[in-house]
């Protein structure tokens, strides 16, 4: 009979100790359920239609619908602080874009999130550099003839943006800076209204996409000046960029990546970058999605992510600074 007690005994502690573990593995999967994803642009504007080819490809991965959910406003601060607040648990991530997470903290007064302290950087997924494009009817072919032209004619060649504080508007106020120039700044109220504007010959130049800019280029109905990128577009070979000319801080790409809210497991976190780094290393994606539209393909994992960020917060601030820029 002791032997038996002894053998009961010795089977429940065996269940008590494989409790956790059966506990553990009855865990359900990441993820069981719709995954989130915000941006803080319109349907169809900017990197939306990237956003929403990254989603479909996560959608197969993981076996769950990814929703794309447009939050635009604040210059995407309402969609960065709407995962900057969320649960941590990787049902709400957020497609990233530059401006959100190293611009903004500089511009404005208030800002409701903290980019290091809220954020968790998760994958670089691609980066997105601009052309400085101008009328034909200006008188400068090279970014050392607009200069010059600017040189001549103080304040008087004109640029046009997005607004105070956008990317096109703080790259012409630092390139003037470096150059000891002065450049008038008309705002627009988004891509197609400036961009309008240079091809009807009410202000001198601005700064779009390559996709953009190649078949503008091609017609003649624009001139391209240069290339705001550390190395030459494959779409543009014979562009030279603001490093060459001698500007080298106005070569700063924009960039997109997945972050989610602060306090993610380290392994989900892993497994998404896994999951993101499959997707733009897939040839017929990287070919359609990203090189066919001039992004630049990526991947960065979350440590050298992180410290890309924590890089850039100090490099904008001086861009902001000299912008003179700043939203109260």
């Amino acid at each position: 009979m002791g032997i038996l007690h002894r053998a009961a005994a010795l089977f429940a502690a065996g269940l008590a100790l494989s409790a956790p573990f059966a506990s553990h593995a009855q865990a359900p999967a990441w993820p069981n359920k719709p995954v989130r994803l915000a941006i803080g642009l319109p349907p169809g504007g900017g990197g939306d239609p990237l956003a929403r080819a990254f989603a479909q490809r996560m959608s197969t991965a993981w076996g769950q619908q990814v929703i794309v959910d447009n939050k635009p406003g604040a210059n995407t601060m309402v969609a960065t602080d709407s995962v900057a607040k969320s649960v941590p648990d990787g049902y709400s991530l957020l497609f990233a874009i530059d401006v959100g997470v190293t611009v903004n903290p500089h511009l404005y007064a208030k800002v409701p999130y903290d980019p290091i302290k809220d954020l968790t950087p998760i994958t670089q997924t691609n980066t997105f550099a601009t052309v400085l494009v101008a009328h034909p009817s200006v008188q400068a072919n090279t970014i050392a003839e607009l200069v010059a032209l600017a040189k001549a004619q103080p304040g008087k060649i004109t640029y046009s943006s997005m607004g105070a504080g956008s990317q096109m508007h703080m790259l012409t106020e630092m390139l003037g800076n470096k150059a000891g120039v002065n450049f008038l700044h008309v705002p627009y109220k988004g891509i197609p209204q400036m961009t309008a504007a240079v091809l009807a010959g009410e202000v001198g130049f601005t700064w779009v996409g390559v996709f953009t800019t190649r078949p503008m280029v091609a017609a003649g109905r624009l001139k391209a000046i240069g290339y705001g990128a550390g190395k030459r577009s494959r779409f543009l070979p014979d562009l030279p960029t603001f490093s060459e000319a001698g500007y080298p801080d106005v070569d700063m790409p924009v960039w997109f990546g997945i972050m989610g809210p602060a306090g993610m497991p380290r392994s989900l976190v892993e497994r998404i970058h896994r999951d993101m780094l499959a997707i733009v290393n897939d040839p017929e994606f990287r070919d359609r999605e990203l090189l066919n539209r001039a992004y630049e393909p990526s991947g960065l994992g979350p440590d050298d992510f992180a410290a890309l960020i924590k890089r850039e917060l100090a490099v904008r601030a001086e861009l902001v600074r000299v912008s003179g820029a700043r939203v109260e």
